[in-house]
């Protein structure tokens, strides 16, 4: 994918995170201007990139204003990448009303929000462009414990499917990724007797979402792709 983004601006939520910090190395590899709303500076402590992507600290994606402020700072808009959000876990008697609120925030309403101003933005270059959301397995495959969680993932699926079908009229291509366990630090922490060989790496989930947002993509929208691995 070698300089297929060269002079494309694509924002990246949830982007100093593991999976995030992959799929932006990528993307500034294949010579995207890579754009990164960050939410509290602590996140930068672990974010090796800062020097190569433009970053807004500050930005809540959970508020229509900050979120319409940061994608109003992002010049000709090509693609959105929407990895922010939030996981919880607890049997239903143990989730309370708050925690399923809270999730349907972190994942559903910072997804339709960004959507909804990578929209705005990117219809403004009459150009067309792509947004991927993400989603997660237990959304599709029922999990125990992960009703608040899942609920608030199927959500994502949902508008993915919506906004295929709307945006396609302005040439956006609107896909979902749904991401298995990846192999992560803070995963292999929680669970040190697991098969870690099994778990994609998020490289190898990075490739896929940013493929996704490529204009090498010409057709597919409305796709809900698992990136399981052997998961």
């Amino acid at each position: 994918m070698a300089g297929i983004f060269q002079g494309k601006h694509v924002v990246v939520t949830g982007g100093t995170g593991a999976l995030g910090s992959a799929v932006v190395r990528q993307l500034v590899d294949a010579g995207a201007s890579v754009h990164v709303p960050v939410f509290n500076a602590r996140e930068l402590e672990r974010f090796s990139m800062c020097d190569e992507v433009e970053l807004m600290e500050g930005v809540d994606l959970t508020e229509e204003s900050s979120a319409a402020r940061f994608y109003s700072s992002v010049p000709r808009l090509w693609a959105s990448v929407h990895l922010a959000g939030g996981f919880a876990m607890a049997p239903l008697a143990e989730t309370s009303a708050g925690e399923f609120v809270r999730m349907m925030r972190l994942n559903a309403l910072s997804c339709f929000l960004s959507c909804q101003a990578a929209y705005r933005r990117i219809r403004e270059t009459e150009e067309g462009g792509r947004i991927v959301n993400i989603a997660a397995r237990p959304a599709i495959v029922p999990t125990p414990g992960m009703a608040a969680y899942a609920a608030s993932k199927a959500a994502v699926l949902a508008l993915t499917m919506s906004l295929s079908e709307e945006l396609a009229q302005d040439r956006i291509w609107v896909n979902a990724v749904v991401p298995s366990i990846m192999d992560t630090a803070a995963n292999r922490r929680a669970m040190p007797d697991a098969d870690t060989s099994a778990w994609p790496t998020t490289p190898e989930v990075a490739r896929t979402i940013c493929f996704l947002a490529s204009p090498d993509n010409q057709v597919s929208r409305g796709a809900v792709v698992p990136v399981y691995g052997r998961a």
